[in-house]
């Protein structure tokens, strides 16, 4: 049974955050040959470095050789806590850390690797429209061109002629890289394709930045007031919602506030703009967003990019103007967005998020605020402190890159019960309300393509060069949809939302910048795939389980990664074989009678499972008489050669 396990309520009940005020019941099991006389446990708040330290009760026997202890803390204040336990045995001090899967272990130091418990507002409360659906993430310019006629274009942006070719990569006669070519792909564009992302089962379209700035990828804002010309019109943005709405699509807008362009009537560095940026008059009324050191052409910039100068949140005259009454964040959830990602949002200052969520909240209670996180949010430090993200003041929920470093760590030679670690990790840390709404990817606009990153050679540093004459053999490219499907299907079952990036789906390649920003292939996509991420999508709109169900790692093992999705109404079996043969899975007892999805093949009470494949049972929780609760067991799992 063990000492203590931070997972198991039979241990820690509830276990996971915690909201605010919540009475948590610790419990401890010791062998009796320690002749412990005391234990405490101890709660440090990593803010204030004041510990919370509660007495434990000797509460009886376990078997002949052991004995448990146990006891009650109530956290009334939000913040993040480290725990422990220390005991006075016969042998001197001893304390029990945390191990692997949150098991603790008895060591002569509290020095090592401590538990986490995030305590979060009990009033917090996430969009009640994520749960259970489907994102797509669209990078406007390359993803369909309307035809409709581009009017008010910059004359120093270029335009393709032609719509599948690849993305200029080449520095220009200056030696510069200007992201200045553009497809034409519009918001029109992207309206007329609402019926095929529907097909796909999407319930929310998040858009790369489409206000108005000189570069294709547009974050380096122009003019946050107004949609980039070579996009459309604000009425083709309110068209798009409204349009998106009729079919249960939501669209969230990228927030770039960490920065502007330079090329900007706020810093208007190239006096593009009629009115003084802060570039060209200390009398700007956008001259205290920026800060110089040697006025007007030595100033912060973003990463040390000088097109990108760096903005002072907390400035009152630009915290007004994008989080006020008449702010950037309100007008856009007016003109019909149903929320903002954050973008770069480890270096915005929890102050300015937290009167972002107020705007967004004051206009919108179930819009949504995401933010670009690579590592756990729950812990992450950045820029000297500790940040705040997930206390329920700041953000709804994050892009989940820790996921995603699972799922390519286990197609790339990972254990799958060490894969399944990093899920349960972040499961344990993040806040019920910020889970169901977690941005599940693969792949984004600043990674690889994953097809690519799956199949192909890799880059190892090679330049641009290499990478625009780089493409997948055929079979590299029939090795990469059989991994795609794989990873779709782990993407698809885990706890939070699935993200597509616009042409995952059919197969899109290319390596980093501006390779992985291709147009979308329309008359030349992979039908294979994209029928099985349609059925992927038939699949998860139809369980109610992968809603906000828990999650129980089931025989995870080697190149074999399990788990079972269950609410009151049902389970799902899923299993994954990353190994280079078929596997025979052995399934729990109830779901020998269960429902078989996506071709699955049940033999008896065994899973066939081929090389590079999924799969998926169902069990109605009415037809089983009896459900074990017992806690998950490796399984045997039979290989062929």
């Amino acid at each position: 049974m063990g000492i203590f396990n931070s997972r198991n309520n039979k241990f820690r009940n509830p276990t996971g955050a915690v909201p605010s005020g919540t009475k948590i019941h610790f419990k401890i099991i010791l062998e009796r040959n320690l002749k412990c006389s005391s234990a405490v446990a101890i709660l440090k708040d990593d803010a204030s470095g004041d510990a919370v330290v509660s007495g434990m009760f000797w509460c009886g026997m376990v078997g002949d050789d052991c004995e448990q202890w146990e006891c009650d803390v109530e956290l009334e204040n939000v913040g993040l806590y480290w725990y422990h336990f220390e005991l006075d045995t016969c042998y001197g001090k001893r304390y029990i850390m945390k191990g692997f899967g949150g098991e603790g272990y008895l060591t002569l130091t509290d020095r090592e690797p401590h538990f986490q418990l995030l305590c979060y507002d009990k009033d917090f409360e996430t969009p009640s429209w994520m749960p259970g659906g489907i994102m797509y993430q669209i990078f406007p310019d390359r993803f369909y061109n309307s035809g409709k006629p581009k009017e008010g274009i910059y004359p120093d942006k270029k335009m393709q002629s032609k719509w599948d070719v690849i993305p200029d990569w080449r520095p220009n006669e200056h030696g510069v890289i200007t992201n200045s070519d553009f497809f034409g792909g519009d918001l029109e564009g992207i309206t007329l394709k609402l019926p095929y992302l529907k097909s796909l089962g999407v319930t929310c379209i998040y858009l790369n930045p489409i206000f108005e700035a000189y570069s294709n990828h547009r974050y380096d804002t122009g003019d946050y007031e107004k949609i980039d010309p070579v996009l459309g019109s604000e009425e083709d943005f309110k068209k798009l919602c409204s349009e998106a709405e009729k079919l249960g699509i939501h669209v969230i807008n990228d927030g770039v506030f960490s920065h502007t362009g330079d090329d900007s009537k706020y810093f208007n560095r190239k006096n593009r703009y009629p009115a003084n940026g802060a570039y060209n008059s200390k009398e700007s009324p956008y001259a205290g967003w920026y800060k110089f050191i040697e006025w007007p052409n030595i100033y912060n910039s973003w990463w040390g990019f000088d097109t990108l100068p760096e903005v002072e949140e907390l400035s009152a005259s630009f915290n007004e103007y994008i989080n006020g009454e008449n702010g950037i964040i309100r007008k856009w959830i007016k003109a019909g967005n149903s929320g903002w990602r954050l973008d770069v949002a480890d270096e915005l200052p929890d102050e300015f998020i937290q009167h972002l969520r107020e705007a967004v909240k004051s206009e919108n209670k179930d819009a949504l605020l995401l933010g670009e996180v690579w590592e756990d949010a729950s812990n992450k430090e950045s820029y000297g402190s500790r940040r705040k993200f997930l206390h329920g003041k700041e953000l709804d929920s994050v892009m989940n890159y820790p996921f995603r470093d699972a799922i390519l760590g286990f197609l790339d030679c990972g254990d799958g019960r060490e894969m399944i670690e990093i899920v349960l990790n972040i499961l344990e840390n993040y806040p019920r309300p910020v889970i169901r709404c977690l941005m599940n990817l693969l792949g984004t606009h600043d990674t690889e393509r994953i097809i690519t990153l799956l199949a192909g050679e890799r880059q190892n540093g090679r330049g641009r060069e290499w990478q625009a004459a780089a493409s997948l053999s055929p079979e590299q490219r029939e090795y990469g949809l059989r991994r795609m499907r794989l990873a779709s299907g782990i993407l698809y079952t885990l706890p939070g939302i699935p993200c597509i990036y616009y042409g995952d789906e059919v197969g899109v390649e290319g390596y980093k910048d501006p390779f992985n920003r291709k147009t979308f292939p329309w008359g030349n996509e992979n039908h294979g795939l994209l029928e099985w991420y349609k059925k992927l999508g038939e699949m998860r709109l139809a369980r109610s389980c992968l809603i906000d169900g828990e999650l129980h790692e089931f025989g995870s093992a080697g190149r074999t990664m399990g788990y079972i999705r269950e609410d009151e109404n049902e389970m799902l079996l899923c299993v994954f074989n990353a190994a280079d043969h078929t596997i025979h899975f052995r399934m729990p007892p109830e779901f020998t009678d269960g429902t078989a999805l996506l071709d699955t093949n049940i033999d008896g009470d065994e899973l066939i499972i081929p090389r590079d494949s999924c799969a998926f049972v169902v069990m109605d929780k009415t037809d089983i008489k009896e459900i074990k609760k017992e806690e998950p067991i490796s399984e045997t799992i039979e290989e062929e050669q």
